[in-house]
């Protein structure tokens, strides 16, 4: 087949593009917002790249069109496209269809820490001999590319709760019918679709509903939100994965760690209250130990054991720009992570503050994503920045809400600036010998990161 997929340069098209390239179809796509690493990773699959939504890149030759979310009716591909009645169809309903049929389907959804464990899921599965194929929102270092098909009977698949379409208005994660579903956690978020949390909550729901009585759930054991969602029926064994209490481990939960590093680097592995050792792995912060909870619960329903997990874990390495280390840049080491929430800022800044200790960390944060672009979480961004010693916020133009109370609220270790340009100049006078620069976005950042490093 040949197909043109709109907005391929975005994590989950991007992967979408390189399994119909694997399955042997013509693939080209049409994009606006285009940076790294999903347009490195389509330059070198060899799939056409056409910059802007224009009616001409959609040739009479084309047997489909796959459809991203970040489309909507008024944009010209998506006129033409309806105009001259071409098949079309969103990426999660290709998915479901083209290359899910007969797989054993892991999905992994929550509000924070997708990209990582599945990442970690497929390593798992992949480090045991299980050749699973994957989807992943990004670029996981242990395999180099965000998708392949596998030749194992394991598919696994990062879950979003986001819509699917502009004629499709589900959440993706519904199109998947998932053995396995990891639930990881659920907070507020997607203000620009959600009202509020329990319009997300029901969208999980609608996910537990597909997951069959001879599957599993594996759900955070901390998280009230999804305890709520449990009760609104399951049909499901669960399994919940925590850390330990200070008292001990839980009877109640399945899976747990107790920390033997601050930053999470060390921890001990327990399973219905047995301790199967101590595990070490290059990640830090309780949200990823958290992380290898889920994926290590998740890969023994598939006959991996928690021993041959614990046996691989030191060699997972994390996705691209998930605190992903850009290198040392004369003293400073220079880090690129795809934040996007408040909660998600906290755990990883609370992650990077136990492995440095008293060093300082600088943080130059876009607020990019719809809820924060709408200003949902301002209130919550000065206390997630607690353990940041300085911060520059960028502020475009057209972000509607004032950054004056956030900078007030961090007394005195804040400031904006107005172009990437600016941010990048006063980071060079801030930073020094020993600290660590961590740029946060869920875009592209104007590749700053990288013009810091390489400045």
């Amino acid at each position: 087949m040949k197909l043109h997929i709109l907005g391929i340069c975005g994590t989950f098209m991007g992967g979408l593009a390189a399994l119909a390239r694997e399955l042997g179809d013509q693939v080209e796509g049409s994009d606006e917002n285009v940076y790294p690493p999903m347009s490195e990773q389509l330059a070198a699959l060899g799939i056409g790249l056409q910059s802007g939504y224009r009616a001409e890149y959609l040739r009479g030759d084309l047997d489909q069109v796959l459809v991203g979310n970040a489309t909507s009716r008024g944009n010209p591909a998506v006129e033409a496209m309806l105009n001259r009645r071409l098949r079309y169809v969103s990426g999660p309903q290709w998915l479901s269809e083209r290359v899910l049929p007969g797989r054993r389907v892991l999905a992994v959804a929550g509000t924070h820490g997708k990209t990582t464990t599945t990442s970690l899921l497929a390593y798992l599965l992949d480090a045991n001999g299980q050749q699973p194929g994957f989807l992943v929102g990004g670029v996981p270092e242990n395999f180099a590319v965000s998708a392949r098909l596998g030749s194992g009977p394991a598919f696994v698949v990062e879950a979003d709760e986001y819509d699917t379409a502009f004629f499709d208005k589900r959440s993706k994660f519904v199109h998947y019918r998932p053995e396995v579903a990891i639930l990881n956690n659920l907070e507020f978020d997607h203000a620009d679709i959600f009202d509020n949390v329990a319009a997300i909550q029901k969208q999980f729901h609608h996910l537990v509903r597909t997951v069959p009585g001879n599957g599993r759930l594996i759900v955070n054991g901390e998280d009230a939100h999804l305890r709520e969602v449990l009760a609104m029926g399951c049909w499901t064994p669960v399994e919940r994965f925590a850390i330990c209490a200070d008292s001990g481990p839980l009877a109640e939960i399945e899976w747990q760690a107790r920390l033997l590093a601050a930053d999470g680097s060390r921890f001990e592995l327990i399973r219905r209250g047995q301790s199967l050792g101590a595990l070490t792995w290059s990640l830090c912060g309780r949200h990823n130990v958290m992380n290898a909870l889920a994926a290590i619960a998740a890969a023994e329903v598939l006959g991996v054991s928690a021993s041959d997990c614990a046996r691989v874990l030191g060699g997972f390495q994390s996705a691209k720009r998930r605190m992903e280390c850009i290198g040392e840049h004369h003293g400073v080491t220079v880090y690129d992570d795809f934040a996007h929430h408040p909660t998600a800022i906290a755990t990883t800044l609370a992650g990077l503050r136990a492995r440095v200790g008293v060093g300082r960390i600088l943080v130059a944060l876009e607020p990019r994503s719809h809820s924060m672009r709408l200003g949902v979480h301002a209130a919550l961004l000065a206390p997630a920045l607690a353990a940041a010693d300085h911060v520059v916020f960028l502020k475009r133009p057209e972000l509607v809400w004032d950054t004056a109370p956030v900078i007030a609220g961090l007394s005195g270790r804040g400031e904006s600036a107005a172009s990437v340009d600016a941010l990048l100049q006063r980071l060079h006078a801030l930073a020094g010998t020993g600290d660590s620069v961590v740029f946060m976005s869920n875009g592209g950042f104007e590749n700053a990161p990288r013009r810091f490093f390489n400045d």
